[in-house]
Order: structure tokens, then C-alpha cells, then sequence
């Protein structure tokens, strides 16, 4: 067992299921994004860790395991909302205790960037973050204002290229379906914009869903409803199609997609589209996931 504090429940990106977790914060410092349920729970108010603790732990697990860990995910949902100052000495400390690291990476809400210059940034990357998971949920203000997100197009788009200047990767996730079908043409269009104006490196989405129930989104969003399998994959269309991307890798593979996509953009839209569209006109032919499966 790992010389390391959690506080249940646990999460991070589905890349980084062989990375040591390390706790810098524990929820999320915005936690008001009506179809987030990840730090809804009590136990996960939002506070920052002890930059001793963090060092302790690092300290005790690298005597333990320290040649083995190769990668490393600071968690929580906010680690970046600390001070440039606090995230270079864990940074430094990883290094220090776990010489063996190769990436260093975190969540990043784009809100958390806006009092950070850019030299800050880049200093974070020198110090060896290479890599934030970006939720986007979407580029279309309407949606985002609906959602209560906190974020409108241009806050994402300014963080995502602070993130690109300092030449630390970024994994932008899209929410199929947030803006149901009143909203779903927009949602879509403006997402591939958002994507197309910062290049991302990574892309990804997911079907919204809400396994403990949609009262609370539905209070704010009282017009939304959700798409239908048909409707989601006219909307995958619509983003598909609207985006010119040079280079990045594009996964739709979470257990909510119906259909499994994967490829790099620009190289494989088409093909992806071709897949897309298969689906939309003969969904008994497509290779589409079970209801069962789909993990909701």
C-alpha cells in the first residue's frame, strides 16, 4: 500500500491507468458544472494539500517503489489552481523522489489560467509537466452558459494556447449531446471550432450521462432532453465534418459512445465520417457497442 492519503472516490484520465495518482488538492475549486457528478460528494470539498504531505508521501514512495514509477498524475479535479510557486516544488520534489519519472500530468480547468502569465506557464513546463486533460464540454457559449460551466469560448481557447505555446500537450474532451437537440447543431459546430483554432494534440468525446440522475442539470436546463442514438451520431457528423485539424489524435472510444472511433486528424476524417455515416444510415450494420455495455 502506497504511503499516500485518498480520499474515495478517486479519478483520473483513462490514460493514465498505470500512473502513480498523487493527490496536490482534493475536488475541484469550481465544482458548480451541473452535469458533473465526480466531486458532488461531501468528503470532496475542495481544499489544497499541505505542500509537506505531498513531499512526505513522495519522499515515502520513492523509497519504496521510486525506480519503478514512470509517470505521474496530479490529482484532483484542480491541481493547477495552485500557485505557480506550490506546483514547482512538487514538480521538483517528483524528480527528486521519483527519478525515474518520464511524464507528469494533470487536469486543468481553463479558469485556473487566466492570473497565470505566460512566463508561469512555461516554467511549469521546463519544471517537467508535459501533459493537461482540458474538459472543454463544449465551444458554443450558449451551451456552456446552460451547463453553468464558468467558461466560454474564448477562456478555453486562451488556455489551451498557453498550454501549446509552452509546448505542454493538451487532451481536449467534447460532451456529445450536452446541448440536446435544441442546441446540437451549435454545439457541434462550435466545438470543432474551438478545436481548429487551438490544434490540439489529443481529442476526445464522450455521451453525456448522469448516473445519479438529471434533476440538478435539468433545474438549470429545463428545455434539454437527450438524444437519441440517430441524433447523436448526426451530431458526431456535424463536429466530424466542420473540423480541419493538421495532426492529432482523435479517440470517441469511452464506454458511452454507441460507435468506437479512432484515428488522427486531419489523415482519417474521412474515414471516420465514412464510419459516422454508416451508423446514421444502416445502424444494424455498424459495429456498435451493446446497450449493456455502454457503462451508463
Amino acid at each position: 500500500m502506497l504511503p499516500i492519503r485518498y480520499i474515495e472516490p478517486v479519478y483520473r484520465p483513462p490514460s493514465e491507468a498505470e500512473s502513480l495518482i498523487l493527490p496536490v488538492t482534493d475536488g475541484c475549486s469550481w465544482n458548480r458544472c451541473t452535469f458533473c457528478e465526480m466531486y458532488t460528494a461531501p468528503q470532496k470539498k475542495f481544499r489544497a494539500r499541505e505542500e509537506s504531505e505531498i513531499v512526505n508521501s513522495l519522499r515515502l514512495t520513492g523509497e519504496r517503489c521510486g525506480g519503478q514509477i514512470r509517470r505521474v498524475f496530479l490529482a484532483d479535479g484542480d491541481a493547477l489552481a495552485l500557485p505557480t510557486r506550490r506546483l514547482l516544488a512538487i514538480l521538483a520534489a517528483i524528480h527528486e523522489h521519483l527519478p525515474a519519472v518520464r511524464r507528469i500530468s494533470s487536469y486543468c480547468l481553463p479558469r485556473n489560467l487566466r492570473k497565470k502569465a505566460q512566463g508561469e506557464i512555461d516554467e511549469l513546463a521546463a519544471a517537467g509537466l508535459s501533459l493537461a486533460y482540458v474538459g472543454a464540454e463544449s465551444g458554443d457559449d450558449d451551451v456552456l452558459g446552460k451547463v453553468n460551466k464558468g467558461e466560454t469560448f474564448a477562456s478555453t481557447r486562451e488556455a489551451l494556447d498557453k498550454l501549446g505555446a509552452a509546448g505542454i500537450a493538451r487532451s481536449v474532451m467534447i460532451l456529445n449531446g450536452l446541448g440536446g437537440p435544441l442546441y446540437s447543431r451549435q454545439h457541434a459546430e462550435n466545438s470543432a471550432r474551438l478545436a481548429n483554432a487551438t490544434q490540439p494534440e489529443y481529442l476526445a468525446t464522450l455521451v453525456v450521462s448522469f448516473p445519479q440522475g438529471e434533476q440538478r442539470f435539468r433545474a438549470a436546463f429545463p428545455e434539454w432532453a437527450p438524444l437519441g442514438q440517430r441524433e447523436l451520431f448526426v451530431e458526431m457528423e456535424h463536429f466530424l465534418a466542420a473540423l480541419e485539424l493538421k495532426r492529432t489524435v482523435f479517440r470517441s472510444d469511452h464506454a458511452s459512445n454507441w460507435l468506437i472511433l479512432k484515428g488522427t486528424l486531419g489523415a482519417d476524417k474521412e474515414r471516420l465520417l465514412a464510419q459516422v455515416r454508416q451508423a446514421i444510415a444502416a445502424p444494424e450494420q455498424a459495429p456498435l457497442r451493446p446497450a449493456w455495455a455502454r457503462g451508463l
